[in-house]
Parts: C-alpha cells; structure tokens; sequence
C-alpha cells in the first residue's frame, strides 16, 4: 500500500524568474486525486500566492500523465462512519464546502492571472479545477472526462455546473455529463472551451511563453477582467455599458495607464510594475 502523503509533498509550490509561480498536483501514481493533503497543499500554495507579492502569475499543474482525477475514490469509505452518526454525504459536503470556498472561489479571487497548464486527463472534480482557471493550454494528448452521473450517479461538482455550460454551452455540457464521453483537448480547443492545444513535445516551450506574457500584464489585470465578465453574465446591455465606464474612469487616472501612453509614445513595450506592496 502506497503511504499517504504530507500536504507539503502532494504538491510542489516554486517561484521562478519574472515571478512566474508553479503549482503542481504532485500524486502522479494515483494521478493526482483530491485527497485531503492534496486539497491542504492547494490551500497552502494559494496562501503563499496571496502572501507573496513578487508572484505575477500562477501555473497550475499535475505530475506525471494526469493532471487531476478528482474525488479520491479510493478513501471514501461506504455509508457512515462506525458509531459516527455522520453519513458518507455530510462528510463529503463538509469537505466541498472547503473545497468550493478556498479552492474554486480561491482560484478565481487570486489577485494574479492563473493559467492551468493541462497536461494530462481532468476527470471528475478536475474539470472545475482546470476551468477555474483563467487560461488553459493542453497537451494534445489530454481530455476532459464527467462520469459523475453515468458511473456514480451524482452530479459535476467543484463548480463544473456554472463552469461548462457558460464557457460550451448548455446542450454540449448536458451531453458530455449524460453520456460520460471524453471530450479531447483538441475538440475542446475547436469548440472554444480551452485557450489552446498543442502537440506533447511542445507543451512546456508554449506554457513557459504565455506564463511570461502574463507576467508581464498590470497588476490588476486579471481581477480587474474576471469582475467585467462576470457582471457581463448578469447585467442587460445598458448595465455593462455603466459598468465599462465606471472602470475606465478609474483606470485611465491609474499608472497602468499612464506607463502604456508612455511605452506608446517612446515606441517600447510597457514595463507595468508588479503588485502593490
């Protein structure tokens, strides 16, 4: 039986050169479920994201051919605990409302752009954990597979229910959960669920290149656009207008803005500082 790891060795957490921070689901021989000291090492490495200011950009991915397979099946024991009381479910509900609150929600509040370097199958509670990021870029040779219903009879989770349908579509999302087929990274890309597929032997070269461009962004970059699409999700034309003129009237008086005028008029790339202090 293989041991159970630490939260510190079921992910790798690294900051590189230009702040490009790496995280990496590191369970490869049981392709990266979400056991519990996988989900603590999550939690762990996003603190640290937060926390460190040097960070401008996060890459998230998995060790090994996978890079998550979801729930872990293997240490979810049938009904209730002896003499506990609680059922499989509360405890399973307990757990997500971890998940959802510091994992999901985490990702999509991380004040830097997060771009999930898929490098092998998102299965189950993997897909929201890859779509929960704001890019993703796949080896070809990944895919993303739902067998919540017709292999467990439950339902997507993790946010694949929010997630799927607005970035594929309703009927596309209903099929892929009915039927439980693996929809492949190349699809995904044509289909315009994912940013971009690209062949296996190229896959790091491509990553390391966006990782540095979004780096390179302001710092408010991504919560600044996440905030616009989101209120695009729920606002009529005329809201988003208001909404779209109310920011720009506070980013045209901020430095972002004024560097890229600068940068324009000297014919050079701007140089946006990182994070605030």
């Amino acid at each position: 039986m293989t041991a159970a790891l630490s939260a510190t060795d079921a992910v790798r957490f690294a900051v590189g050169e230009g702040g490009v921070a790496t995280l990496t689901l590191n369970d490869p021989a049981r392709l990266n479920p979400l056991s519990e000291a996988l989900v603590a090492g999550l939690r762990e490495a996003l603190q640290q994201v937060r926390d460190d200011r040097s960070v401008r950009v996060l890459v998230l991915t998995g060790a090994g051919k996978a890079f998550c397979v979801g729930a872990d099946l293997a240490a979810m024991s049938v009904g209730a605990d002896p003499g506990s009381g609680t059922s499989l479910g509360a405890r399973t509900g307990a757990t997500l409302d971890v998940v959802n609150a510091e994992v999901i929600r985490g990702l999509r509040d991380l004040p830097v752009p997060v771009l999930c370097a898929l490098n092998g199958a998102a299965a189950g509670g993997g897909v929201g954990l890859a779509l929960a990021c704001d890019i993703v870029v796949a080896t070809r040779s990944a895919y993303f597979y739902l067998p919540f219903m017709p292999s467990l009879g439950v339902v997507p989770d993790m946010g694949s229910s929010w997630l799927l349908p607005r970035a594929f579509g309703r009927p596309r999302a209903m099929a892929l959960s009915l039927l439980g087929d693996r929809l492949s990274a190349e699809r995904a890309e044509r289909d315009g669920l994912i940013w971009s597929c690209v062949d296996d032997a190229s896959f790091a070269g491509e990553v390391e290149r966006i990782a540095t461009r979004l780096a390179a962004l302001p710092p408010d970059a991504a919560p600044e656009l996440r905030r616009l699409y989101d209120a695009a999700g729920r606002n009529d034309l005329g809201a988003q207008l208001q909404y779209e003129r109310d920011r720009q009237s506070v980013l045209l008086d901020g430095e972002a803005f004024a560097e890229g005028v600068r940068a324009f008029g000297e014919k050079r790339k701007p140089a946006f500082r990182g994070r605030p202090g």
